[in-house]
């Protein structure tokens, strides 16, 4: 797939970036390049590969799912400017 300039403005449009003219036909150029690469690999067979889930064989441990409070309540509320019965005091902002 080859682009030209009209598809990078659209392409920078929709991104939200600025290209100048000069780079547009730069970044055509270069992004045909990339979809081309992207088509040589679609050709590649890969028909009874296995699908990778990672690519080293290491099984990471798991923890148990349990919530906790942290155990740190104090430690949390030390730099308060208030605190009571552990929780941040704040001005009231509704009557």
């Amino acid at each position: 797939m080859v682009l030209d300039k009209q598809a990078v403005a659209k392409i920078a449009r929709l991104a939200r970036i600025e290209v100048t003219d000069a780079d547009k036909e730069h970044y055509a150029k270069e992004i045909s390049g990339i979809l081309q690469w992207m088509e040589q690999l679609n050709e590649v067979d890969t028909d009874g590969v296995p699908m990778l889930t990672s690519v080293s064989a290491v099984k990471l441990p798991w923890r148990k799912d349990v919530v906790t409070d942290g155990n740190q309540a104090e430690a949390v509320v030390k730099n308060a400017p208030a605190s009571d019965y552990g929780c941040f005091v704040v001005p009231k902002v509704m009557e």
